[in-house]
């Protein structure tokens, strides 16, 4: 089985590109715009028919897009999250279109959540920001190509080699650098959101499930922990990993969109009846893994480059 797989240099794309290599059978390819990927792809830039040539010379019998940008402003989040998705899919019907898609979404595309409240893929979308939305757009793209495709809507990944970027990895980075200082003072913003966080490793396990599934599946299927947890609860618990001993400050900033969005929690139902997929790892274990590739030299994807 060819798999080409976009966006394979990131946080979810590298872990899912090192499953994937284990898989018997399996051979995998990269697409992306570093160096060493096998084909050279750029969904924010790439012309469909350009696109369509790329792919007609990687004849994949599956395309996983990993591809996504989570920060800068709206025109860098439309042209990576919106326009990428929508170029892939109409390249793909030229070029490939008996090839399976598996697209990565993200659980901001349903955007406030009802606490205490898991919510379906059947839920209204009504995501909080520009990434949100280009996402949904992105979403959208893809399960109104025709192709045979899903989408997986990621909650929030936590794990080894977990990007700078996002407030897992930058806690990781602080507590590092803080180290056994029992003076040091960690500060940060409001940390009183609910997520569902689910390890980087679960979420590379879903999408190979998706790519080997027999049949049609069901064009958006979730891929989190089925669990609401608050972030302080992650900052307290990666400290405790860590052996801090100094003092942890809050409201010190923040992100709108943390409090503009106070609960996500995701309904796993679907993936479990259609991939036979619940999450194998605890967050304790999400925690430990991240903390230990934090260590200099470990960090595996360490890029933090346009990944979901």
């Amino acid at each position: 089985m060819r798999i080409l797989v976009l966006g394979g240099t990131g946080f979810l794309g590298g872990h899912l590109v090192e499953r994937l290599r284990a898989r018997p059978g399996a051979l995998v390819l990269g697409g992306g715009r570093s160096p060493g990927a096998d084909f050279t792809v750029d969904l924010a830039s790439d012309r469909p028919d350009a696109l369509a040539r790329t792919l007609a010379s990687a004849a994949p019998d599956a395309v996983v897009n990993c591809a996504g940008a989570t920060g800068g402003d709206a025109v860098t989040l439309a042209e990576v999250n919106a326009r990428g998705p929508a170029v892939l899919c109409t390249a793909l019907r030229e070029a490939a279109p008996a090839a399976r898609l598996v697209h990565l979404g993200s659980a901001a595309e349903y955007g406030p959540g009802v606490r205490g409240t898991r919510v379906t893929e059947s839920a209204a979308t009504r995501p909080a920001g520009p990434y949100g939305a280009t996402k949904l757009a992105g979403t959208i793209a893809v399960t109104a190509s025709g192709l045979d495709a899903v989408v997986l809507r990621v909650g929030n990944p936590v794990g080894p080699g977990a990007p700078a970027t996002g407030l897992p990895g930058r806690m990781a980075a602080l507590l590092r650098a803080a180290g056994a200082d029992p003076e040091a003072v960690l500060r940060l913003g409001d940390l009183s959101a609910y997520r569902d966080f689910v390890d980087v490793r679960d979420v590379a396990r879903a999408a190979e499930l998706a790519l080997a599934a027999p049949g049609p599946l069901p064009p958006v299927l979730n891929v989190g922990a089925g669990r609401a947890v608050a972030v302080r609860e992650l900052v307290r618990g990666l400290a405790r990993t860590a052996g801090f001993r100094g003092r942890i400050e809050e409201n010190a900033g923040g992100s709108a969109r943390s409090a503009e969005v106070s609960w996500q929690c995701s309904d796993i139902t679907a993936a479990n009846e259609a991939l036979d997929w619940r999450p194998s790892r605890t967050l304790d274990d999400a925690l430990a893994a991240l903390w230990s590739a934090t260590a200099e030299g470990s960090c595996p994807h360490p890029e933090g480059e346009r990944v979901l």
